[in-house]
């Protein structure tokens, strides 16, 4: 079962990064054609991924197994926790967009996912990934143990990984 329910650490930020894209694509189709079945895998998605990471998710595996493979570039390890928590962050927005929708309020449906796809989109096109500044943050107050990520608060091993050989 831990090799199902399990989470990459390291993550490719690149395949992060790709699946952000993804999940900003179907965010903004929502948001302008209201279209509630755009709900259905952009939900089911991120409960794949905070679950299994790509295991389960369609968009994960064509992210880590068709797409990043292609790219020929230095790809850049990051620590697994913080992206499982932001995975987390997004299957709770895009379940309270779906809650909403059927509850019939719409418009706060896409407001939530709309925001969704704001924070999708720093992760995408700007590499910056909001649920990790928020994990770095619940860290350094001592909401979130320093067991669940060591590699987080030891930044020399990040910049010793990332440096040209």
């Amino acid at each position: 079962m831990a090799r199902i329910f399990g989470f990459p650490n390291p993550v490719n930020e690149t395949s992060a990064r790709i699946v952000a894209g993804g999940a900003v694509v179907m965010s903004v189709a929502f948001v302008i054609t209201g279209n509630p079945w755009l709900l259905l895998p952009l939900t089911y998605g991120f409960i794949a991924r905070v679950s299994t990471g790509p295991l389960l998710s369609p968009l994960g595996r064509i992210s880590t197994q068709i797409i990043t493979p292609r790219i020929k570039r230095d790809h850049r390890l990051v620590p697994g926790p913080p992206k499982r928590f932001a995975q987390g962050i997004g299957a709770l927005f895009s379940i309270v967009g779906s809650v909403l929708w059927f509850a019939d309020a719409h418009t706060a449906s896409r407001v939530v996912i709309a925001m969704l796809a704001g924070a999708a989109s720093l992760e995408a096109f700007v590499g910056f990934c909001l649920g990790c500044a928020i994990f770095a943050r619940l860290m350094r107050w001592g909401l979130i143990p320093e067991s669940v990520c060591a590699e987080c608060n030891d930044i020399s091993q990040r910049i010793q990984s990332s440096s040209p050989a």
